[in-house]
């Protein structure tokens, strides 16, 4: 579920203008439907971008690309110039009923990419120990999976995509199985996540709001053969809350991107 690997992020440069991850004239098809067609693009350290576009255009396909869970048939993506194979990769699945091992406790499950690592189970209980205390869990780790709430249990498996320490951490839709009030519960911990951390985030959603509320950038993407139409900025500090969706800057970035929505499912 995790890209593992033997170098730490932090042994690589990480400013805030270097790339973590670039995609360099991707290419990718499904049988004889082109989906990407020399598509370019670069992930800084320490962003927060979502993906949005039309269905069908790839949005799920480009982070699993990135996250080496679905191969491409042409083109590069490298990590700060290594190999996909050389990077620490977060991931947190749509849907947490199956992301999660059903018959391992909680903390099992987040000390999981620990331990296909090879760290001693003391290093593994001290980073959960961090993560606890980082992220004031409040719940009790040693029960099961089905045991929890729906929220629990996607931040459960949050928890367990930033126990590596990540460069990078992909959200495929981590709201879509969820009810409203713990949408607003993981969106107020992914955004203390980030602004704790810095870790480059990179979100798939198929709704527009919870895009723009969370991202410092939004990137829309075109029907297929996608293609980069524009870099939507949403110049609002950190954390947000619900004041922020009647603010200028908020209401101009979901105007913007849904224009550009608009124009290309009409297309």
């Amino acid at each position: 579920m995790h890209a593992t690997v033997t170098d730490s992020a932090n042994s690589y440069s990480s400013g805030p203008n270097t790339s973590v991850v670039t995609l360099t004239h991707l290419c990718k098809n499904f049988g004889s439907e082109i989906i990407y067609d020399d598509f370019n693009f670069d992930f800084k350290y320490g962003t927060f971008t979502s993906i949005f576009g039309p269905n069908g255009c790839g949005k799920s396909t480009l982070i699993n690309m990135m996250a080496g869970l679905t191969p491409y048939d042409g083109g590069q993506i490298l990590y700060n110039g290594r190999d996909i194979s050389k990077a620490t990769i977060g991931y947190v699945f749509q849907n947490y009923r199956e992301a999660l091992f059903p018959w391992w406790k909680a903390y099992e499950n987040i000390e999981y990419p620990l331990k296909i690592k090879g760290m001693p189970a003391a290093e593994r209980h001290q980073r959960l120990d961090e993560l606890i205390e980082q992220f004031d869990i409040k719940f009790d780790l040693n029960r099961y999976p089905y045991e929890f709430s729906g929220g629990q249990q996607q931040l459960i498996s949050i928890l367990r995509a930033l126990a590596p320490n990540p460069e990078i951490v992909f959200l495929d839709e981590p709201f879509s199985a969820l009810d409203y009030e713990m949408t607003l519960f993981i969106r107020d911990k992914l955004q203390l996540i980030f602004t704790q951390s810095k870790i480059a985030m990179v979100l798939v959603s198929h709704d527009l709001e919870d895009a723009v509320f969370l991202a410092e950038q939004v990137l829309m993407l075109s029907k297929r053969p996608t293609r980069v139409v524009e870099i939507v900025p949403v110049d609002l500090p950190y954390p947000r809350n619900d004041r922020t969706l009647q603010l200028p800057e908020f209401l101009e970035a979901k105007r913007r991107s849904l224009e550009i929505f608009q124009q290309e499912v009409h297309k």
